[in-house]
């Protein structure tokens, strides 16, 4: 660390103050300098100033003689490369510091100071958080504890259960009950909606798909959860806040309040999701397209021929890249973040579409529409389908803002 000051009007035989030493850690703890000057404090500085430049302390010397001032500051420049720098890089972009991070739960409170959302949700979303790290959790120690494979039941939509499919909905439920916010609980794993007891009843209704790509557990690739909360009106349903959590190499809960996209990532040195991702914003282009193509013999003409506009090079002499994971939420986080197109059309086999609109398509639409996306069935918005049934299903295209109208060409 360079350090200096300034000559001291009277003269020395050193000339000039003559510093030797500096530990800074916050404050100011000791200075070694010339034997003829003494630090008027010698703890704690009188003045203490930053900038993007150079950390600056403001401070008294005496001649132990005189009794005069003969200095007041000393110009600190920190070296580079040590574990204290505040570069200058750093500062102009306003990075915050290590230490300085947000967890989902102050990120909420603000929210409810801020009139965002009430206090009744601020609770719903801690209970939701708090399943999703219990099921993340089970995931990540699965083939530890035997809990990949069968579970030897079939759910309403005719799928295999998967033991964690049955384990995490019963999670997501005992979480949401226990909240005393939510009166309507709607699940992928459920046949009928479910209404709380009374006793612990509230205003929100929640739908959800517990474990998104469950055919990915035994494999350990991406798993996700996706939920979408309601608040009851005229018409019983309004959208009003919608999320999702990835849980692949990492645990990232993305939500939306309607004012942007919000992504936390857990930390698991102390279990909270800290954010990490602010107002994310889909790139207006992207270079993946993701659609499951061993469906390709049984779509009509019009999808085949953009898949094939899709894999011939483009103005840059490349053509899209093919990625598909098998998991709604893995899908849309890395559109997110990286843009691109995603489509799970219907075909000859599933007329209405293989997703279920009300817990899986409409959460991720409104995801990626408060992100600047656009998400339609082929011909209009999902969000403007209105849901007749819990497990109704719709085909679903959601692409980065500049590329939907080329899609739609194809398919009108």
């Amino acid at each position: 660390m360079a350090a200096w000051g300034g000559k001291s009007a009277d003269t020395s035989k050193d000339g000039g103050i003559n510093v030797l030493k500096l530990l800074s850690i916050g404050m100011l703890h000791y200075l070694t300098i010339s034997k003829n000057r003494q630090l008027f404090s010698s703890r704690t500085p009188s003045h203490l100033l930053f900038s993007s430049s150079s950390l600056h302390l403001r401070y008294y010397l005496i001649n132990p003689g005189t009794r005069k001032v003969i200095a007041s500051q000393i110009r600190c420049k920190v070296a580079v490369g040590s574990a204290t720098t505040f570069s200058q890089t750093k500062a102009q972009k306003r990075k915050k510091k290590e230490f300085q991070i947000e967890n989902l739960t102050t990120w909420l409170l603000k929210q409810e100071q801020a009139g965002n959302i009430d206090a009744e949700l601020t609770v719903v979303l801690s209970s939701i958080s708090l399943a999703c790290k219990q099921i993340a959790s089970l995931l990540q120690r699965s083939s530890i504890i035997d809990l990949t494979g069968g579970h030897g039941t079939i759910n309403i939509q005719g799928e295999d259960q998967k033991k964690l499919d049955v384990i995490s909905n019963e999670l997501f439920c005992n979480c949401l009950r226990s909240s005393g916010r939510t009166g309507i609980i709607a699940s992928e794993e459920e046949d009928v909606p479910v209404a709380v007891e009374e006793t612990y009843s509230g205003h929100y209704i929640v739908v959800f798909d517990p474990i998104d790509g469950s055919a990915n557990i035994d494999t350990a690739l991406t798993t996700g959860s996706i939920f979408g909360i309601y608040g009851p009106d005229r018409q019983c349903l309004v959208d009003l806040d919608d999320d999702s959590t990835a849980i692949s190499s990492s645990v990232v809960f993305t939500l939306s309040i309607g004012k942007g996209v919000f992504a936390f990532t857990l930390d698991p040195s102390y279990g909270e999701f800290v954010l990490t991702h602010e107002n994310i914003k889909i790139p207006k282009t992207g270079h993946i397209y993701s659609f499951n193509e061993g469906n390709y013999d049984l779509w009509d003409e019009k999808l085949k021929k953009y898949l094939t506009h899709l894999r011939q090079p483009g103005s840059n002499g490349k053509p899209y890249s093919g990625r598909y994971i098998g998991c709604l939420v893995g899908e849309i986080h890395r559109m997110l973040l990286r843009g691109g197109v995603y489509g799970n059309p219907k075909n000859k086999n599933s007329k209405n579409g293989n997703l279920r609109l009300l817990y899986e398509c409409a959460p991720m639409s409104y995801l990626v529409e408060q992100a600047g996306g656009i998400a339609i069935d082929g011909h209009q918005r999902i969000l403007d389908i209105k849901p007749l049934q819990v497990h109704q299903r719709t085909p679903i295209f959601i692409r980065s803002p500049d590329e939907i109208e080329k899609l739609q060409t194809y398919l009108l």
